[in-house]
């Protein structure tokens, strides 16, 4: 399995009192992570399945994907929390995308990359951020194929013209 990480793109700042998980993504965020799939695109990624977590953010987030998986998106509450068994076990595909939030996506990648006792805190994604890695997707078995920040992603995806607004 290739499994795609990432973490939603730049969204509304926190109010207080607000639900943090009505949060919505800016235009900026839109516009920045319409170029990430740019550079995706460029790469020549696709996806089988794209699954994301149920909050705004990254619902939006993985809509914008759309270019690279023209199925449905999986919705799932795992994404929502500290990565767990019950999400891996339901992961199909070959190409998978996992749409969600820090810290569990940095604590994700180090569990599948290191095994489960590991810290995330050595994989800070930015905003945006990309982890590819490859293999089995339990605890321990998979390789780290690359960490691309959102810029470096943009600039690939340069003259491809990202998705308009």
């Amino acid at each position: 399995m290739h499994l795609y990480l990432i973490r939603h793109a730049i969204a509304d700042p926190r109010l207080p009192g607000a639900p943090d998980a009505d949060r919505a993504l800016t235009y900026e965020g839109r516009r920045r992570f319409s170029q990430v799939v740019a550079g995706l695109a460029a790469l020549e990624v696709r996806f089988d399945r794209v699954y994301h977590s149920p909050w705004r953010r990254a619902a939006e987030t993985a809509a914008l994907l759309k270019p690279l998986q023209p199925g449905e998106l999986v919705s799932t509450e795992q994404l929502a929390q500290a990565p767990s068994e019950a999400l891996l076990s339901q992961l199909e595909g070959e190409q998978v995308a996992l749409v969600g939030h820090e810290p569990w996506m940095s604590d994700l990648v180090a569990t599948l990359c290191l095994g489960p006792a590991t810290i995330g805190g050595a994989f800070l994604f930015k905003k945006g951020g990309v982890a590819w890695l490859e293999g089995q997707p339990t605890p321990g078995r998979m390789v780290m194929r690359g960490f691309l920040p959102p810029k470096t992603l943009r600039l690939m995806g340069k003259g491809r013209g990202g998705a308009t607004l």
